[in-house]
């Protein structure tokens, strides 16, 4: 449900979505879009409580590598990308039935990853 929301809220942005779900040998990234000239990995994080944490809490130091190793793969295995990349991370809070979803979109959330 938080991707399908996400990918909504991105098209309203001006995004293009291109593929979902894309897996690599790191990881998967969730959402690849367009922005523009700018190709766009968008990462997903939903929560429907705040027991395990808000979904920022959820992009750990080992997530941002694993985002960045897996766009990679994606660029490497896709010739004739833009060459300007980002990666964004869309944040879904579900609220109780009935009201709307908290929707917050972080652009280049993920410049590159830590120093471990």
């Amino acid at each position: 449900m938080g991707e399908a929301l996400a990918r909504r809220h991105l098209a309203r942005q001006g995004y293009s979505i291109i593929e979902s779900n894309y897996r690599s040998p790191y990881g998967e990234i969730d959402i690849v879009a367009r922005e523009g000239e700018c190709l766009v990995f968008v990462e997903v994080k939903s929560r429907s409580n705040r027991a395990y944490g808000s979904p920022a809490e959820a992009i750990t130091r080992a997530k941002k590598q694993k985002l960045v190793e897996s766009a990679q793969d994606y660029i490497q295995s896709h010739p004739g990308l833009p060459q300007m990349w980002r990666i964004d991370v869309v944040l879904v809070e579900i609220q109780r039935p009935g009201d709307p979803p908290r929707i917050e979109l972080i652009r280049n959330a993920v410049s590159e990853p830590d120093p471990i």
